[in-house]
């Protein structure tokens, strides 16, 4: 479970042997069932989290009861609620697993030990969030620039084993249509082939 964490890890920066072993061991191991939530809207995000296995999905509930996903995270993926772990506010978002999962913490305490005693893991965390707000800032333009369709076709050539692990209702969450909307969407692109 831990050499997926220091694969990971490896890719973003160079670490000792001894560096990623005492790293490592910061982080707990915590296996989550399909339908357990992971984070609960209103409680206090108190960890950062690499998915080694599983799928989970990061979302809100909208005023009308609408799931509003921010994204899914699969083997490999980091997730939390940053604003919740960084400020120690009620959480806005629910993680929930949507199929059996693993997943490895590394708690807020543990993560300052960490910047105190391997000074790498701070450039660490700081290309992956520089990663995260490219990531989400492309996701909005999308969202304002880009139909539907292109979103969902788009979606689909991106993450094509993630789209195959997910129900039409959860694309649509994620894409911010209705269900509806993305069976008619998906009708529309099988008669063009």
């Amino acid at each position: 479970m831990k050499e997926l964490l220091k694969e990971n890890i490896l890719k973003h920066i160079s670490l000792s042997q001894n560096e990623i072993e005492e790293f490592v061991t910061l982080f707990e191991k915590k296996r989550i069932r399909k339908k357990e939530f992971l984070l609960r809207e209103g409680e206090i995000c108190k960890f950062e989290g690499f998915v080694s296995s599983g799928l989970l999905r990061v979302y809100h509930i909208d005023k009308n009861g609408f799931d509003q996903i921010l994204y899914f995270a699969i083997e490999n993926w980091w997730i939390t609620d940053i604003d919740s772990f960084t400020n120690g506010t009620p959480s806005q978002l629910s993680i929930e697993a949507l199929e059996d999962s693993e997943v490895l913490l590394i708690s807020k305490e543990n993560k300052e030990f960490a910047y105190e005693n391997l000074p790498k893991i701070e450039k660490l965390f700081r290309v992956m969030t520089q990663k995260t707000h490219v990531a989400l800032q492309r996701r909005m333009i999308d969202n304002l620039s880009k139909t539907a369709d292109q979103r969902y076709i788009e979606f689909v050539e991106k993450y094509p084993n993630l789209a195959q692990r997910l129900s039409n209702i959860q694309v649509a969450a994620y894409l911010g249509i209705t269900n509806v909307f993305l069976s008619n969407i998906r009708k529309k692109i099988s008669l063009k082939k």
